[in-house]
């Protein structure tokens, strides 16, 4: 989501598209290549099953950016063109900053930040604020809007590691043994758990052995 954010806000930054919007095509243009070389590396290391659901996506982000990108040049003018883009630009940008949801309502039920790095909820905070405030600066709806929204998520989980800070690494064994699928790569709180109950149970078996 993050790529594609990327991808629609740097597009709709081109001069052709929205003029006098050199940071945003910059910012985010930067951004699309960090993102194209994050989804590489972890294209390299995920499991196959992962692997080829990450591929679908993958060509489904590459399909609407190049649907967006062909209406807007080859149907489009002016205004209405900068209305296109920028309207595609804020519907996944909003999704992008919504992307966390899942993880601030595991957060929620398990009582713990485990999963939910600090620095990263805080940047998330951070890059909403500015953008938004830049945005007002600017007065372009389709920046003010998205990044309104990821600031006011942003600061959720801000108040939400609050709460739970201090029940960071504890994860309900309810919760845990349902092997919820956590946010990039599908890592599973359970994993460790099944691990050490396996690793006690070959333990056990091997000193009833010697017994």
């Amino acid at each position: 989501m993050t790529l594609l954010n990327c991808l629609l806000s740097a597009w709709y930054g081109l001069p052709f598209v929205s003029p006098n919007n050199m940071l945003v095509w910059t910012i985010n243009g930067t951004g699309a290549v960090i993102e194209a070389i994050y989804v590489l590396i972890f294209l390299i290391y995920a499991p196959k099953k992962v692997k080829a659901r990450m591929f679908g996506l993958l060509a489904l982000v590459s399909s609407l950016f190049a649907a967006v990108a062909l209406i807007s040049v080859l149907s489009l003018h002016g205004h209405t063109r900068k209305l296109f883009c920028g309207s595609a630009a804020t519907i996944f940008s909003i999704c992008m900053y919504a992307s966390p949801l899942s993880i601030m309502r595991l957060v929620v039920k398990t009582k713990s930040v485990e999963f939910m790095p600090f620095f990263l909820s805080l940047f998330v905070f951070l890059c909403g604020t500015s953008w938004f405030i830049y945005g007002l600066l600017g007065h372009d709806p389709f920046i003010i809007i998205p990044n309104g929204c990821g600031s006011a998520l942003g600061a959720v989980q801000l108040i939400l590691y609050v709460i739970y800070r201090n029940n960071k690494g504890e994860i309900s064994a309810a919760t845990a043994s349902k092997g919820e699928a956590i946010e990039m790569g599908d890592v599973k709180p359970s994993q460790e758990n099944v691990y050490n109950n396996e690793k006690k149970k070959q333990n056990e078996r091997s000193e009833n052995e010697q017994v």
